[in-house]
């Protein structure tokens, strides 16, 4: 899919989170918007996703992955030693 440039106003405070947020998930302030908005519409269509998401022995499963990804005690490995 063809990305354009959208531009939005923040509060500064919210800008600077944002962009410490992204630096923390390893991912960009762009990814940010694009998933907030991407979950956005998936709720208002009804995507079955979020019955996935909604069920409690998943979401624990992903929290604690991501606490484990947070706490660095995940061996990240290169794309070639995984497949």
């Amino acid at each position: 899919m063809r990305k354009e440039k959208i531009n939005i106003t923040l509060d500064k405070d919210l800008i600077e989170y944002a962009k410490l947020y992204a630096e923390e998930q390893r991912t960009s302030v762009s990814e940010i918007f694009t998933q907030f908005l991407l979950n956005l519409k998936r709720v208002k269509e009804g995507d079955p996703t979020q019955i996935i998401l909604a069920d409690p022995d998943f979401r624990e499963s992903l929290l604690e992955t991501i606490s484990r990804i947070k706490s660095g005690k995940v061996k990240w490995s290169k794309y070639k030693e995984v497949f």
